[in-house]
C-alpha cells in the first residue's frame, strides 16, 4: 500500500507541475526533482529515478486519460488539453485509502508545536473522513454543510515566492490597485508569506518605495523571479513585526492602548474570540465589561469593532473614537 500511496501522490505532483502556466514544459528531471522534494525532502535522485516518472506518466495516460505530450521545441511535457486536471477525476478506492492513511497519520501530530497552527484545518479533514468514509458520497451535502472559503487567486505564486525568500532574490510583478484598478510594475525582495482570512499576502521590501510593503497575491500579475540577490536595509523580524497587529496590517511604529466597553452579551462573544492576544478584561460591571489591548489601529480593527454596532463603545484612544464616529455617521447618512 505505501508504494501505491506514493504513486498516487506523484501523479498529483506531476499534474500540478505540468499544469503550472508560470513554469511551462517541465522536463523529466524537473518532474523527478519535484516529486522527490515533496516526498523525501531532497532532489539528488536517491529515492526516485527517471524511469519511475516515465511509468507514472504512462499510468496517468492509461488510467486517467491524462493528455500528456512531449514538446521537442521546448524540451518538456505539456497537456494538449490546457483545462485538464487530475483534481477533476473522481477518487478511486486507492485514493480514498491514501487519504485515510494520511489523515490518521496527521491527526496524531496535530498537537505537536510544528503543526499547531494547522490544527483547525486538520480537524476539518478528520471531521470529513469521520462523517463519511467515502469522500465521493455526494449525498452527505444533503445533511452536513462545511464552511467553504471563497476562492482567492494567486496561490500559484506561493512556491516561486517561497524559493525567492529562501534565496533572498528579487522578484518582479505587476500589481493592481484596489482604488485605481490600474497595474504598476513592482520590484521587491520577498520577506514573508502570510495567510489571512483565506487570502495570501506577501510582505516584501519594495526597492522603489524603500519600505516594507504588503501585497495581496490575488492582485499580482506576470510574476517573474530572478537570480539577483538583494539585501534589505530593514531588519525584518516577522514575529516582532506582527506582535501588535490585527489582521495583515502592521507597522514599525508604537502600538496604542485600546480600551473599549461591551454589553455583557457581546462581551461573552468577544471574550471567547478575542480581537488580539493582548486583550484582557479590566473591569466587569453590572451591564458592561471593559476590555483593554495593545495593538496597531488598523482597518481590520475598525471593521471588527463596527461589526458589533452599538454593543461596543471605544473609550480610548481619542483618534480611534473619532474614526468610528465618522464611520457611524456615514452609515446613518446612507439611510
Amino acid at each position: 500500500m505505501p508504494h501505491i500511496k506514493n504513486a498516487l501522490i506523484r501523479f498529483r505532483i506531476i499534474d500540478r507541475c505540468i499544469a503550472n502556466k508560470y513554469k511551462p514544459y517541465p522536463s523529466k528531471a524537473q518532474l523527478r526533482e519535484a516529486c522527490e522534494e515533496a516526498l523525501y525532502g531532497s532532489s539528488d535522485g536517491a529515492n526516485i529515478c527517471d524511469s519511475t516518472i516515465e511509468k507514472d506518466m504512462f499510468a496517468m495516460k492509461m488510467e486517467h486519460d491524462a493528455p500528456i505530450r512531449y514538446s521537442k521545441k521546448y524540451g518538456g511535457y505539456y497537456y494538449t488539453d490546457p483545462d485538464f486536471s487530475m483534481n477533476d477525476i473522481p477518487l478511486t478506492e486507492d485514493d480514498i485509502e491514501a487519504i485515510k492513511f494520511a489523515t490518521n497519520t496527521l491527526s496524531q501530530f496535530k498537537d505537536v508545536a510544528m503543526f499547531k497552527q494547522f490544527g483547525f484545518a486538520l480537524d476539518k479533514i478528520v471531521d470529513r473522513i469521520n462523517i463519511a468514509a467515502d469522500p465521493n458520497d455526494e449525498s452527505i451535502a444533503e445533511f452536513v454543510q462545511f464552511e467553504i472559503p471563497t476562492a482567492s487567486g494567486g496561490s500559484e505564486f506561493l512556491n516561486p515566492l517561497l524559493n525567492s525568500i529562501r534565496k533572498r532574490t528579487a522578484v518582479f510583478f505587476d500589481y493592481e490597485s484596489f482604488q485605481t484598478q490600474r497595474r504598476k510594475p513592482r520590484k521587491v525582495l520577498p520577506l514573508l508569506l502570510k495567510e489571512y482570512r483565506n487570502r495570501w499576502y506577501l510582505l516584501s521590501y519594495d526597492v522603489v518605495k524603500s519600505a516594507i510593503i504588503t501585497y495581496a497575491l490575488d492582485r499580482m500579475y506576470e510574476l517573474q523571479t530572478s537570480d539577483e540577490v538583494l539585501h534589505s536595509p530593514v531588519d525584518f523580524n516577522p514575529e516582532q513585526f506582527f506582535r501588535h497587529a490585527i489582521g495583515i496590517t502592521a507597522s514599525d511604529g508604537e502600538p496604542d492602548t485600546v480600551i473599549f466597553k461591551a454589553d455583557n452579551i457581546a462581551a461573552r462573544y468577544i471574550a471567547s474570540q478575542p480581537f488580539h492576544a493582548t486583550q484582557e478584561i479590566v473591569k466587569e460591571g453590572k451591564n458592561k465589561t471593559t476590555f483593554q489591548m495593545t495593538v496597531f489601529v488598523s482597518e481590520e480593527l475598525i471593521r471588527s469593532l463596527l461589526s458589533y454596532g452599538g454593543e461596543v463603545e471605544v473609550v480610548a484612544p481619542e483618534f480611534l473614537k473619532e474614526q468610528l464616529l465618522e464611520r457611524a455617521q456615514a452609515i446613518v447618512n446612507s439611510y
